[in-house]
C-alpha cells in the first residue's frame, strides 16, 4: 500500500511544478490600456463606484444602439459594425463585467440579474433613456433577459446567435469552453491557458477562418489574463444559467431582429427557430457559411440588414399613422 501513495506523492509533485513552470501570468494592466484602450474608449464611473470599459461613438442626438459582447470577448467584438453604422447611430458598446478591461465584479454576481444590471448603469450614466439592444451569444442572453424586465426602454431588441434557448448541442463545440466548465480541470486550464488554446477555440467558434488573425487570437488571449478575469471566468461558469421558458419570450414586445449563422458550432440554428416560435414580433436573417460570430465572419452583410431592418420598423408607426382616417372622421358618431 505504501507504494500507491507514494505514486500519488510523485505524481501530485510532478503536477505541482507543472503547474508553476509553465503557468501564464496575468497581463500588466497598464499596458493593456494602453494597447486597447485609445481614442474613443473611456472609463465610465458608475454610480457604486465600479469603473467600466465603455465606447460611445456616433452623433449624440442620433438613435442608439446599445451592443453585448459573448462569453470571454470583449467590447472589439463590435468594431466592423461599429465603423458601418456610427455615422447614422450612436454605437455604445462596453466590457462587460468579468471581460475585457472592465476586470471582475466587486460584488463576484455574474447572475442574469447582474449582467442586466449593468445595462441599466450604463444606459443611466450616459444619460440614454431609450436604445435598441443587441447581444451575441452570452449577451444576446442578457439582451433578451433584460427586453423581459425592461421592455419601456427598448425600441428594439437584436439577438445574434443568442444563447437562453432550451436547446442543447449535440457534440463537437467549443473546447476551451468545455473545459471551463469542467471543475479542477477547469481551475487548472485557467491558470495555464496557452495561446494555441485560444487560438483553437476562435477557429471553432467561426465558419469564416479569416477572422482567426494573429492579432484577434492576441487579444482574446491577451484580455481573458486581465488581472481577476481568469477568477471572474471560473465564477462566472460555477453560476447555474437557466434557459427562457416560452411564456418569458413570449412576453416580449419590442420588435426582435433574430440574426444567425447556420453554420454555428457552438449555439445550433435550432435555437433560432425556438426564439422565431415564441417571439411575437420577431425577423429572422440567417447566414449560410457562417459560424457563431455573424458580425465579424459577415460583417457588412449583417450591419447592413440590421440597418434595413432599423429603418423598417421606424417607418411602421409612421405608415400607419398616415392610413388612419381624418381626426373629424374618427370622432364622428
Amino acid at each position: 500500500m505504501k507504494w500507491v501513495w507514494r505514486i500519488l506523492g510523485i505524481l501530485a509533485a510532478v503536477l505541482v511544478i507543472a503547474f508553476f513552470a509553465f503557468r501564464v501570468p496575468d497581463t500588466d494592466p497598464e499596458e493593456m490600456r494602453a494597447k486597447y484602450a485609445g481614442e474613443p474608449s473611456q472609463f465610465l464611473e458608475l454610480a457604486d463606484g465600479r469603473e467600466i470599459h465603455v465606447r460611445d461613438e456616433g452623433p449624440r442626438d442620433a438613435p442608439v444602439i446599445m451592443l453585448l459582447h459573448g462569453s470571454n470577448a470583449d467590447l472589439h467584438t463590435w468594431q466592423e459594425w461599429t465603423e458601418l453604422l456610427r455615422d447614422d447611430y450612436r454605437i455604445v458598446r462596453y466590457d462587460q463585467r468579468g471581460h475585457g478591461l472592465t476586470g471582475p465584479a466587486s460584488d463576484d454576481d455574474y447572475s442574469l440579474q447582474g449582467f442586466t444590471a449593468d445595462v441599466d448603469a450604463v444606459a443611466d450614466a450616459l444619460g440614454i433613456r431609450t436604445f435598441t439592444l443587441a447581444g451575441n451569444s452570452m449577451g444576446g442572453w442578457i439582451a433578451a433577459g433584460y427586453a423581459i424586465e425592461n421592455p419601456g426602454r427598448l425600441d428594439a431588441l437584436v439577438l445574434v446567435d443568442a444563447a437562453g434557448a432550451p436547446i442543447r448541442r449535440e457534440g463537437g463545440g467549443n473546447i476551451a469552453f468545455t473545459l471551463a466548465g469542467w471543475p479542477v480541470v477547469g481551475d487548472l486550464m485557467s491558470q495555464l491557458l496557452p495561446r494555441s488554446l485560444v487560438q483553437k477555440s476562435l477557429s471553432q467558434s467561426v465558419s469564416n477562418q479569416d477572422i482567426v488573425t494573429d492579432e484577434a487570437v492576441d487579444r482574446y488571449w491577451e484580455m481573458a489574463r486581465y488581472p481577476g478575469n481568469r477568477s471572474a471566468t471560473r465564477k462566472r461558469f460555477s453560476t447555474p444559467r437557466t434557459s427562457f421558458d416560452e411564456q418569458e419570450i413570449s412576453g416580449i414586445r419590442v420588435p426582435t431582429m433574430v440574426m444567425w449563422g447556420k453554420e454555428d458550432a457552438l449555439i445550433p440554428f435550432e435555437a433560432a427557430g425556438w426564439y422565431m416560435d415564441h417571439l411575437p414580433d420577431a425577423t429572422l436573417v440567417a447566414y449560410d457559411g457562417i459560424g457563431h460570430i455573424p458580425m465579424e465572419e459577415a460583417s457588412e452583410r449583417s450591419a447592413t440588414d440590421l440597418m434595413v431592418w432599423l429603418s423598417e420598423i421606424r417607418m411602421a408607426p409612421m405608415e400607419q399613422s398616415m392610413e388612419l382616417p381624418p381626426a373629424e372622421a374618427v370622432l364622428t358618431p
